[in-house]
């Protein structure tokens, strides 16, 4: 295993922003959106499916949270090289999950250009349908959907793997561009929600992509900042 760089974001700095209280039960959608049903997710997984010829074997690529929390049973496991993405927290502004209509949070989603590294996962044969309703309960729990998914190709160690993901609307309300690497900081070190905080959910997925030995240079530049940040309230005793 690579081995493992400290980050300048602790646990400690995510103690500071962590809501009073944790619940783990759905928002409320937001105004403009409402709750999607299963029917709706059975549709999207038929359009999907009908896409690709061969699902013998079925890939999910994982840039940001689905990294730590899966939301649904895999078999296997490997590293991938998405070209013409990358992530960026371009998905907003949330003021359920992980954020507040007083300070708003910012999610992870990809955007076009660039390339991104991140977690292949495969999808069980047998219970495909029944995890893929669960993915889509987790990733997109209101409609429509600022991020739908969507199949691209990714460089694995055994070859290119087909694999879906979910990559940013750019026509959606919720999709957020321009903002300097300090104003998303200051974004990320304040927003707290039902789920948490900003600061956890950075700092979760920049460590297990270093655990894996990936390097998101945006990302560790971003850490640095919201530990910057997040000092200059509660200091750094």
């Amino acid at each position: 295993m690579p081995k493992r760089r400290p980050l300048r974001l602790t646990q400690r700095h995510v103690a500071f922003v962590q809501p009073q209280i944790i619940d783990e039960e759905m928002p409320d959608p937001q105004p403009g959106y409402e709750r999607a049903t299963l029917d709706d997710h059975l549709a999207t997984w038929a359009r999907l499916a009908a896409q690709e010829p061969d699902l013998a074997d079925v890939w999910i690529f994982a840039y940001g949270s689905l990294i730590w929390k899966p939301a649904c049973e895999v078999t296997d496991i490997e590293v991938g090289l998405l070209r013409g993405w990358h992530r960026a927290f371009c998905l907003g502004w949330n003021t359920r999950w992980r954020g507040s209509e007083e300070n708003p949070g910012l999610m992870l989603a990809l955007d076009r250009g660039g390339a991104c590294k991140g977690v292949l996962y495969r999808l069980p044969s047998e219970t495909l349908e029944e995890n893929i309703v669960k993915l889509f309960e987790r990733e997109m729990a209101w409609k429509p959907s600022a991020f739908p998914p969507r199949w691209v190709n990714v460089a694995a160690s055994h070859g290119n793997v087909r694999a879906m993901t979910f990559c940013v609307n750019r026509n959606s309300g919720r999709y957020v561009t321009g903002l300097t690497p300090h104003e998303v900081a200051a974004v990320l070190a304040k927003a707290a929600g039902s789920r948490g905080s900003m600061a956890e959910y950075l700092y979760a997925t920049v460590s297990h992509l270093e655990e894996l030995g990936l390097h998101d240079t945006h990302l560790w530049e971003l850490q640095e900042l919201v530990a910057e940040h997040i000092e200059a309230v509660y200091g750094s005793d």
